[in-house]
């Protein structure tokens, strides 16, 4: 349990940078004029490497442990925040890609450790498990709302080299704990994975892979570069207002989601499965079409985002609450993190294909556009979930 809470607690830390560091790309460089397209690609690799980190990194944690992935995050985060102390006239979208790419790998070495140790913890009991997995991801969700916040604030009042050089400094003193305090054999797999076990063989993980793909695509392909810029420019926002609107989502989306326990109970009376997934995603569906057709419409622009967003943020933790579940059920315990890296691995991709869909459907069809092809993405969630397996 101590070395949970350590892995817990640089999770939260590493999670705070996350968040700032987000807000303060975006905002910045569409401050300096960047397209969204631009913005974007800045996200590119970010995902793009994502991608693979998750795949090779579970396979990594089984057969080194959880600590090797985990503090060699915190000091590639390190590098990456480094790397945009430079001056500002070298910040091309080439170089800040590169930086974002480390960046990314981090993120995901440290997220894949944290989420993969709660198996290990949690025993055989699917409630506990259950609640543990929903206050870790929700405790780090909002901590990423307030890194979001202190984003924004950061660039309004030190400006970004100053914002960027604190965080820095902060991860390498958490790196330097993680790396004196942390058990070395945690998360090794009693046997040695080969390089073809990259893959998952469970149909339910392959499944519940694809579906997490969809859902967060859904979610990114509006959220993170259309609307900070749509708020900027058709609403007027200040860089802080923006920063602190997305931040107060992400903190209130966190809460829900460690809540989650306390919901799914009332509705059914036990632990989620493939049918509470599938009803979820069916529900989610309903939210970016009738932001849509609000804003169609010609309904106040600032009170059908704010609104939307607000239930967006309750119908998504719930679907992203219990996908988290379900994947750490179906794990096996012995080399857990190959199949957890495995599923994050398609959360990444989702995030990629969200980051690119987003900047390119805002530049040329706008909002509307990026909630509608929102929409589509989860109802492909709902057809996967559907065959998910269910209690008997």
């Amino acid at each position: 349990m101590g070395q949970y809470a350590l892995i817990t607690g640089s999770y939260w830390a590493f999670t705070l940078t996350d968040g700032a560091l987000r807000m303060l790309v975006v905002l910045y460089f569409h401050e300096l004029g960047y397209s969204p397209m631009d913005i974007a690609l800045l996200f590119l690799f970010y995902e793009l490497f994502g991608v693979v980190t998750n795949l090779l990194g579970g396979w990594l944690a089984a057969r080194a442990g959880l600590a090797v992935t985990l503090t060699g995050g915190l000091f590639l985060q390190v590098i990456a925040l480094s790397m945009l102390l430079v001056d500002t006239s070298h910040l091309s979208v080439g170089y800040v890609m590169l930086a974002q790419a480390l960046s990314g790998i981090a993120k995901d070495l440290n997220k894949m450790g944290a989420k993969s140790s709660v198996k290990l913890v949690a025993g055989n009991s699917q409630g506990r498990l259950y609640r543990w997995v929903a206050w870790l991801t929700g405790s780090k969700n909002a901590l990423k709302g307030v890194g979001f916040f202190a984003g924004g604030a950061g660039l309004a009042s030190i400006g970004f080299s100053a914002s960027v050089a604190v965080m820095a400094v902060a991860m390498g003193v958490v790196g330097i704990l993680a790396l004196m305090l942390l058990d070395k054999s945690m998360g090794k797999a009693s046997f040695e994975p080969k390089f073809s076990d990259l893959l998952s063989k469970s149909r339910r993980i392959n499944l519940l892979s694809a579906a997490r793909l969809f859902l967060f695509g859904s979610r990114d392909v509006w959220f993170v570069v259309a609307l900070p810029v749509f708020l900027q420019l058709e609403l007027g926002w200040s860089s802080v207002s923006v920063g602190t609107f997305l931040a107060l989502w992400i903190i209130g989306y966190g809460f829900i989601q460690a809540m989650a326990p306390s919901i799914t109970p009332r509705l059914d009376g036990r632990v989620p499965d493939g049918r509470t997934a599938l009803l979820w995603g069916l529900t989610l569906a309903l939210v970016p079409l009738g932001i849509a057709a609000c804003l169609q419409l010609g309904f106040d622009q600032a009170a059908v985002v704010v609104i939307g967003l607000a239930l967006f943020a309750l119908v998504f933790a719930m679907n992203s609450a219990v996908h988290s579940f379900l994947v750490v059920s179906y794990a096996d315990a012995d080399g857990v993190s190959r199949e957890v890296g495995f599923y994050y691995m398609a959360n990444a991709a989702g995030r990629l294909l969200g980051t690119v869909c987003s900047g390119w459907m805002y530049q040329s069809y706008g909002l509307v556009a990026c909630l509608g092809l929102s929409a589509l993405f989860i109802v492909s969630v709902a057809l996967v979930s559907s065959k998910l397996p269910r209690h008997s």
